[in-house]
Order: structure tokens, then sequence, then C-alpha cells
């Protein structure tokens, strides 16, 4: 059956300009899907990213401006026919918190910063993209994500607390900083504002549980500003947008130093890494549902054009999200031209319909955000992680906790630091496994996992789970020594290469070395199943030719102990009296470790 989703032709013109691609293969059936897509997420995008917008710090009509030039840039050079870039929740906490502090309560220097922050990222991304670096995300594992994510979440609905109630506060950032700061202004709470925030709440989260196909965002700002007006909320004291300008973004570049650029770059790497990995994932997962293909760096490349033009025309760094993308699937994307027609929705919103927002309520912007991330903190995923394993547990528990008590950059720093240091241990940690033989055939298991193995007290059969280099080299030489040492009888070892995927020049050297040390305990060392590239790094060393010389190079583990035995009867006749049962049952049906 053919799919319903056009192909993408990625020749000539489309290699550069993937839009090109999708139209060729391009009808009107296709058209009126994306049409109905692109209208639907228009109708979700106006105030959410209104609201996100007021979450980054920056004036509401610029969460507009976000939506629109990033998103025709984004819908030329993508690969996802359905990942609906714009304005996203952990993109606009982090901006809010790189910019704190830093513009002395001067909201256009506020504004031009954020400028140059969406500049720094696109180029971050765009280098990334080209150089094909995009591998380099890996290093934020999916526990220090979930652990960041559920952090920000908390973080993010707190800082809207102070709309939802009416608080006259200052601004604050981290979580402490924002209960102490909500505390302090608890008695400026206002009663009005606390029931528009409350209807809005439940509005928001009885349509998107029983009525999930409407627009509920806009059918909540829509009747709220409406009974604003009517009954002038923003003179019994609800903080409202008042004038919000109409008209396009004209582009410009903002005028700052070289101090700032060197202030900003820290978050803007990690704004950078977030937003490539919050879209990538979705775009994945949607593409996967679709049958078509996701270019990894070229979106890369096409986030950060998006990013570079939200800089030149006065927004903030945007990313693609997971529940506007989601809804742009469902409701029929099939190429990025559902994206264009959001993009005009959203222009025609910033020309002629903003002054419909006058009325409007900032509590209604803080509900839209709170709602949207009640289903990041991913508490699921928390125990799950735990349960499978504690290290990457601990990562997830450090990233949350630093991030949501000291900041959302140290806190990424604190869980990509402690997952490379957990990997660096592991690495010089390898798992060694001593193989006896399962009766009656040539296999060979984890005496420690498999009852019933073959084994025989002059040779001992020692299997190496990763790679041989400096930092693990001496450790494997140390166990194999100590083995030797306490042994009596035990007058070869055989190490099963097999699972060593690669060596370094430290480790052809402890090898070379544990040759001649075990020598001087009457052990010989033979080597089996050694890997083409671990040949080829030990030839280059001088050390395989001494060894294949020796004639204690094998291709397996029955030829290995033929050899030290003396004769090829060894692996035939490995049932007779000389062998020691090292269990009693013969089943090899368990997962190999």
């Amino acid at each position: 059956m053919s799919s319903p989703y056009p192909i993408q032709d990625r020749s000539g013109l489309a290699r550069v300009v993937p839009l090109v691609g999708w139209l060729r293969h391009y009808d009107r059936k296709i058209l009126r899907h994306d049409l109905v897509a692109g209208l639907t997420v228009a109708v979700m995008l106006v105030p959410q990213s209104m609201a996100y917008a007021t979450l980054a710090g920056m004036p509401p009509v610029t969460g507009l401006y976000a939506s629109i030039v990033p998103l025709v840039v984004y819908a030329l050079l993508g690969t996802s026919g359905s990942l609906a870039v714009g304005p996203v929740a952990i993109t606009a906490l982090m901006t809010s918190a790189a910019l704190a502090g830093r513009a002395d309560g001067d909201p256009a220097r506020y504004a031009a910063l954020a400028a140059l922050l969406a500049l720094l990222v696109g180029g971050i991304q765009v280098l990334l993209g080209v150089l094909r670096l995009g591998v380099l995300v890996n290093f934020m594992s999916h526990p220090v994500l979930s652990g960041f994510t559920s952090a920000a979440a908390i973080v993010i609905a707190a800082s809207q607390v102070k709309d939802l109630f009416g608080l006259n506060m200052g601004r604050a950032e981290t979580f402490p900083e924002i209960v102490a700061a909500l505390w302090g202004a608890a008695t400026t709470a206002h009663g009005l504002t606390i029931l528009v925030s409350l209807v809005s709440v439940a509005a928001l989260v009885l349509l998107r549980r029983y009525a999930p196909r409407l627009p509920g965002a806009l059918l909540v700002v829509a009747g709220v500003t409406a009974v604003s007006a009517a009954f002038s909320f923003g003179d019994r004291g609800v903080k409202i947008l008042s004038y919000v300008p109409a008209g396009l973004p004209v582009p410009a570049l903002p005028t700052l130093s070289g101090q700032d650029v060197q202030a900003l770059l820290p978050a803007a790497i990690a704004i950078a890494l977030v937003a490539y990995l919050e879209g990538i994932a979705v775009a994945k997962t949607l593409a996967a549902k679709s049958r078509q293909q996701v270019g990894p760096d070229r979106e890369l490349v096409a986030v950060g054009a998006a990013n570079l033009s939200a800089g030149l025309f006065q927004a903030f760094p945007v990313a693609g999200g997971l529940s506007r993308s989601a809804v742009n699937f469902s409701a029929g994307a099939r190429t990025p031209v559902a994206t264009l027609v959001t993009a005009a929705m959203v222009a025609v919103t910033a020309l002629v319909l903003t002054p419909a927002f006058h009325h409007l309520p900032r509590a209604v912007l803080a509900a839209i955000v709170v709602v949207a991330v009640l289903g990041l903190v991913d508490r699921k995923g928390a125990a799950t992680t735990w349960r499978v394993r504690r290290a990457d547990g601990l990562a997830l528990a450090l990233t949350f906790l630093v991030t949501l008590l000291v900041g959302v950059e140290p806190g990424l720093a604190a869980g990509v630091a402690f997952s490379l240091g957990v990997f660096v241990w592991r690495s010089a940690r390898p798992h060694t496994a001593e193989l006896g033989r399962v009766p009656d055939t040539d296999r060979y298991r984890n005496v420690q996992r498999f009852p019933g193995l073959l084994t025989d007290p002059r040779f001992a059969v020692v299997r190496v789970d990763g790679p041989l280099y400096f930092a693990n080299a001496q450790r494997l030489s140390d166990q194999l020594l100590t083995m030797a040492g306490q042994r009596a009888g035990l007058v070869a070892i055989v190490l099963d290469a097999s699972a060593i995927t690669d060596i370094d020049t430290d480790g052809a050297t402890a090898l070379a070395e544990l040759r001649e040390r075990l020598a001087g305990h009457d052990v010989v060392l033979h080597l089996a199943t050694i890997r083409g590239p671990v040949r080829d790094l030990l030839d280059r060393a001088g050390v395989w030719r001494s060894v294949r010389d020796a004639g204690h190079v094998h291709p397996d583990i029955p030829t290995a102990l033929a050899a030290a035995e003396g004769t090829a009867a060894f692996a035939a006749d490995g049932d007779r009296a000389t062998f020691a049962m090292a269990g009693s049952s013969t089943d090899d049906t368990r997962e190999v470790r």
C-alpha cells in the first residue's frame, strides 16, 4: 500500500533547500491536509507564543515575532514534514535565566540581549550541523535530560505564580529565590486575579481532557479577554496586556559588545544543545510514523538558521515543540508547507489582531504556561531509571536538584559531568568473565552465571568486555597476574578478545609486558578471536608479530586450548576425568553476560 505522505526528493537543489524536494511531488490532496494542520497549529501557537514570551521576560508580541520568520526559514531548510518550530517553555526559561540581571532594568537592552542570544544559539547550531557534530548532543543522556526537564518544569510553574496570584514581587530565577520572593509578597495577592487564574486553569485542563481537538488555549484567551473587556478587569486591579504593537518585525542586528557575547556564550551553548535535542527527538518519532527520513545534521542547520532569523527579527531562541508538533502531525501535516501556513496566520495576527489582546489578563498567559508544563515532570521515568541502574538514577537526581536549587545551566553541566565521570569509571573497570565450556559443544560461557560448565585447573579462559586502553590496561594486567600467582598448576591463560572492540598504545604495551610477567610465573598467555582493528594496532605497535610467531594467536578458544595443551584433541576430548564440573546444570539458554 502506498504511503499517504509525499516522497522526499533529495536531489539537485533539494539538497540545499529540502522544501523544493517536497514540492516536486505536491498535489491538491496534500495541500488540503497541510492547510488544516497549519491553521490548527496557528490557533494553538498564537496564545502559546505570547505566554512563552512573557516567560522569557520579553514583551508578548515578541512571541509572535518568533513564530513568523523562523518558521518560514525552518520550512525551507528542515527535513521533517511535521516538526512545529517556535517558542517553547524550556528555551524560554533558559533565556530568562541567561539574561537575568544583565539588562539593568532597561527593556531595550534586554530585548537586544535576547536577540544576541538567539544569534549565538543559531550560529552554534549551524556550525555543529555543517561540521556534522550532531553526535555531541548524545553526551546529554536521557536521565540527565529527564532530571533537567522535570526541574525546569517546576521552576517554570513556580515563576508563573506571581502572575496567577497578581503578586507585586521582584524578579527571581532559581527555585529557592522564587519561593522566598513569593513568601515575601504573599500579602499582595489580588482576589479577582486569583479567580481569573482558577477559571483559566480549570478550563484549559477540562478542554484538554474532554475536548482535545478544540483549540483550548485560544478559546480560553478569547473568552476571558471578552469578559475582561466587558467588566473592565484592568480598572479593577487585574494586570492586562494593554498596548500590544501591531505590525511585523524589522530585521536589525543588536548593537552589543564583545563582553556581552562572552557572557552569553555558555548559556547559548546549553540552549543550542537542549533546543536541538528537544526538536530532533520529536522529529524522529513523527518521521518513523510517517515513514519519512530526518537528517540530524541537516536539522541542526535548519533549526540554527531559524534561530539566526529569530535574532535578526527581534525575537528570542526557538526550538521544535513536542505538543505543537504532535498536534501538527495528528491534524494531517504532510510537508513543511503546513508550517508556512502557520507562519502566515501568525503574521496576519501580528498585523491585524493585536488590538484584540488589549484586555487579555496576564494571568491567562501564566495559566497557559503552567498547564503546558504540567506533563513535563517525569515521575514514572525517574522511578524506572532508579530501578534499572542506580548510577543513572543518581545522574537524574543530581541534575534535578542542581537545576532546581542553583540554575538551569549549572544543572545541565552537573548532569553531563557526572554522566561522563560514570562513563570513564565504568570503562576503566571493564567487565571480565572467566569462561567454561558447555558440555558436548565448543561454546564457552561465564562460569559465574551458568552452572554445569567444564573447566580445567591447568587453563583459565578470560573474556574482557570492552576496549583495552590506558585507563584499564594496568587493571587487567593486575587481575591476570593475581590469577597466575594464586592458582597452583596453572600453565596457560587464554584471553578471549572477541569483545575487545578497540585498543590503544598503552593497551598494546600492557599486553606485551603481561606476556613477559606471566612467563615469570611459568604461565603462557594465548590470544583468541582478536578483531581486525585490534590486530592492526598490535601490528603497528610491534606486538603482533612476536605473539604470532610464538604460536600464541588463535582464531577461537578451542584452538587456543588445544595449542596450550599441545594436542588438537583437547577440544574434542574435553569431557574426560581431568575436567571439573563447575555446577550441575547444562542449561545455556540464559543471556550471556
